[in-house]
């Protein structure tokens, strides 16, 4: 399942407490657009509107600038695909303080382009610093283990 695009800051502004993979409803410039590699998820999350689940500010690029309809908005929202039971879930979660939905990533599956949305948590500051100062505590293994080797 190739990734078509992927919200790398998630991981660093949040905690990931459970994720689950939606459909999404695309036009046929946009699959082409997405498959293409021309869609970011940065910045984008969940927002419900009776009982359904829809994604803002995903952005997705014209795939032919030329031949894209004068009315296309890249960052329209766009509706998931998720089973009621899921969206229920899912609401009564978010409903507690400090919790959000995002977007983690783009892939396709069978043909279909899926999103994987996260429910998550905000990091504090000083959890991000603990993540950096051990992000960069590995780095200066993997490179000793390196330098050892030859």
């Amino acid at each position: 399942m190739p990734v078509l695009a992927k919200n790398r800051k998630a991981f660093y502004e949040y905690e990931i407490i459970e994720t689950y993979e939606a459909g999404i409803v695309l036009k046929g410039h946009e699959v082409k657009a997405a498959k293409g590699g021309k869609a970011s998820l940065k910045g984008s999350y969940v927002v419900f509107r009776d009982e359904e689940a829809y994604l803002l500010n995903a952005h997705i690029s014209e795939y032919q600038p030329l031949n894209t309809p004068d009315s296309y908005d890249p960052e329209r929202t766009r509706k998931l695909l998720l089973k009621k039971s899921q969206i229920r879930s899912l609401i009564g979660k978010k409903s507690r303080k400090g919790y959000t939905i995002i977007a983690i990533k783009m892939y396709t599956k069978q043909g279909k382009v899926k999103v994987e949305i996260a429910l998550a948590k905000g990091k504090s500051k000083p959890d991000k610093r603990e993540d950096i100062k051990k992000r960069e505590a590995e780095r200066k293994a993997q490179r000793a283990m390196k330098e050892d080797y030859y």
